[in-house]
């Protein structure tokens, strides 16, 4: 359990940190139009969003509420693994300690 806690408070660190390197240094639009221009920026984007709505499915097994799930869906598609590291500190805190009840539900 505390390696899983590590790993995610490295996960959620590094990508606060690159999200406001890319925020305050990069132009979203621009820098996406490059990525989207190359076959193999198009491959990462699918492959990143396939990702994105699998995890997805483990935080809509994970959340019973309509609205809770739609806000983690939109933070998810928003803010990607961010929002995937968060989500996993959140219910490894909330299991204390219990891998089971992390993997298993509510």
């Amino acid at each position: 359990m505390t390696y899983a806690k590590t790993v995610s408070i490295i996960g959620l660190l590094s990508m606060t940190a690159v999200l406001l390197y890319g925020f305050i240094f990069g132009n979203f639009f621009t820098d996406g139009s490059l990525i989207l221009s190359n076959p193999w920026g198009i491959v990462s984007m699918v492959d990143l969003y396939v990702g994105f709505f699998l995890f997805t499915i483990f935080i809509f097994h994970k959340t019973k509420k309509p609205l809770e799930r739609i806000l983690w869906f939109i933070a998810m598609m928003v803010f990607g693994f961010f929002t995937g590291a968060l989500f996993v500190l959140y219910h490894l805190i909330k299991s204390k300690g219990d891998m089971t009840k992390f993997f298993s539900g509510v």
